[in-house]
């Protein structure tokens, strides 16, 4: 039952990462973080975080099986 939080977790923090990079690229205005390119690196860090975290969680699953 606990490799929902893992699939969770990695989806939101893909989701984030993609806006946080989009946001740092510029693409999305009306923020503090738009046109920073800090942004542009940490993004992609956050979705390599949750794509792991999604895997992990996939993993587990199949392990119940």
């Amino acid at each position: 039952m606990k490799e929902w939080l893992p699939l969770t977790l990695g989806l939101l923090a893909v989701v984030i990462g993609a806006v946080w990079t989009v946001q740092g690229l510029g693409y999305v205005s009306g923020s503090l973080m738009t046109d920073q390119r800090i942004w542009v690196l940490i993004g992609p860090l956050v979705v390599l975080i949750g794509v792991a975290a999604i895997w992990r969680g996939l993993r587990a699953r199949r392990r119940r099986s």
